[in-house]
């Protein structure tokens, strides 16, 4: 059967009273049991003092009184034991008992050997409580000592009925049990409320945590307040609700940009194909449009090449094969590899050299990042502008930017430029290739090299990517992974 909180906590608050309430009460009843006994032997005892010598007297001159002197002793005696709520009597060195006050408490008329020996061996009163092995009609209190007889030894008992004692057991556990039980119920009230005022921040906490699980990302625990630990866990479990969802948002944003990124070239080069083979478009203009097929499906190359990089990225482990390398080298290599592009836009390269600047890096890693920015140039350049190359070493590291001619970057997209699927054709010029998949890639991979990367832009006038490469190899190398939100490698 499931237990809920509440009823496991005042189950155990429950169980822990109970125990404790038993504790105390035993130990209490065994507290109080022995100070109505030291209590009652104290009585006993002053007792005998009183009666030892007046009826010992008394009894050693009994055998010499006439019958009428002897009841008259015998009414003494009595008076004496009823005066003290006391019975008591004389036992001579047998152990037979030869004067009684109240003979109604005596069983037998004669004392085990065994109690005479104690009662004469103990350094004070004796004291006992018992029925004396049945001489007495019940449980007594007891305390006794040796007095003289007529026949030379003699013993004093004096006794007290234990009635007492159960009589006062019994109204113990009475109060006891009665105070106990309002105890009880104050705390169970108590434990309520409180049980109350934990359960409900938890309650809210499962039913979101409930509709979080059937995929309602939206839902938050609400009106839950306070420095403690169920506070704590409702903050959290908001926080990661929270990040659900804009990852979830993200990868919904991320699927349809795929899906829309996809689509674009397919529906065009499916519509140029579709006219070539149904004669929509004439023999002599089937090379033009084939080119522009071309085109699309290179685009559709580029674009899938992306999605597999990122998708390696992001993996969880990208192991960085780096070494020292001129960087002037890649540079130029890059842009000798887009010579046929930048011919035919009419674009004049400017600042690369034959010099040697070494960095530390994956040359792999950084070919990627210079093609993606050159392309990037290239694309948003006007016709018979100006791409510029820059190089600089600032102390552990090495600056490298690009420069564009063009319309620029508009302050208000210039902080988005770096995210997946970013674009803003509009302050770029009118062209509208792209997927917004290169920047970010060249995010990850200056990320992962040890370096960071910027935009800055004259909105009208022009735009420049700069980045920053280790000039020199780092005291450890390992495996580096992919970096976090803030652009910092998760690792060397």
């Amino acid at each position: 059967m499931r237990k809920s909180i509440s009823v496991a906590f005042f189950s155990i608050v429950a169980t822990l009273m109970l125990m404790g309430i038993a504790v105390m009460g035993c130990s209490e009843l065994v507290l109080f049991s022995r100070y109505f006994a030291e209590e009652r032997y104290r009585t006993l005892d002053g007792v005998a003092e009183v009666t030892q010598q007046a009826a010992g007297i008394l009894w050693q001159q009994m055998d010499q009184m006439p019958p009428d002197e002897q009841e008259g002793l015998l009414s003494k005696v009595d008076l004496i034991g009823r005066s003290a709520n006391v019975h008591l009597f004389f036992a001579n060195a047998e152990g037979r008992i030869e004067l009684a006050s109240n003979v109604e408490m005596l069983a037998g008329s004669l004392l085990p050997e065994d109690v005479l020996e104690q009662v004469q061996q103990s350094d004070g009163p004796y004291h006992a409580f018992s029925a004396l092995e049945g001489a007495l009609a019940e449980r007594s209190y007891i305390s006794a000592r040796s007095v003289r007889a007529p026949d030379g030894e003699g013993y004093l008992f004096v006794c007290a009925s234990g009635s007492a004692l159960s009589a006062f057991v019994g109204q113990f556990w009475s109060d006891f049990l009665l105070s106990a039980c309002l105890m009880l119920v104050c705390a169970s009230a108590l434990t309520m409320v409180m049980m109350r005022r934990l359960t409900e921040p938890l309650h809210k906490i499962s039913e979101a945590a409930q509709k979080f699980g059937g995929g309602d990302f939206s839902v938050r625990v609400a009106d839950v307040d306070g420095d403690g630990e169920v506070a704590d866990l409702a903050r959290t479990f908001n926080a990661m609700a929270a990040n659900l969802q804009r990852i979830d948002l993200s990868r919904g944003q991320f699927m349809g940009n795929i899906a829309h990124e996809l689509r674009t070239p397919m529906t065009t080069i499916k519509g140029f194909i579709d006219g070539i083979l149904d004669g929509t478009i004439p023999p002599e203009m089937q090379n033009h449009y084939l080119q522009l097929v071309s085109q699309e499906t290179g685009r559709l190359a580029r674009l899938v090449q992306n999605m597999l990089d990122l998708s390696k990225l992001e993996s969880g482990e990208y192991r960085v094969n780096a070494r020292m390398f001129n960087i002037w080298e890649t540079l130029t290599g890059v842009a000798l590899s887009a010579e046929q592009r930048i011919n035919d836009g009419m674009i004049e390269l400017e600042g690369l050299t034959m010099d040697r600047v070494l960095v530390y890096a994956d040359p792999d890693l950084v070919h990627q990042v210079v093609y993606n920015l050159l392309d990037n140039a290239i694309k948003f350049t006007p016709q018979g502008g100006t791409i510029r190359f820059g190089v600089e070493k600032l102390g552990p590291e090495v600056e490298i930017s690009i420069w564009n001619e063009g319309q620029g970057i508009s302050p208000e997209a210039l902080p988005f430029v770096f995210e997946r699927f970013y674009k803003e054709d509009q302050s770029r010029g009118l062209h509208a290739r792209g997927a917004g998949l290169g920047l970010n890639i060249c995010k990850v991979l200056v990320n992962l090299s040890g370096g960071q990367i910027r935009a800055e832009s004259q909105q009208g006038e022009w735009c420049r990517f700069v980045f920053t490469l280790p000039a020199d190899p780092p005291n450890q190398r390992g495996m580096l992974r992919i970096p976090d939100e803030t652009g910092t490698p998760a690792g060397t």
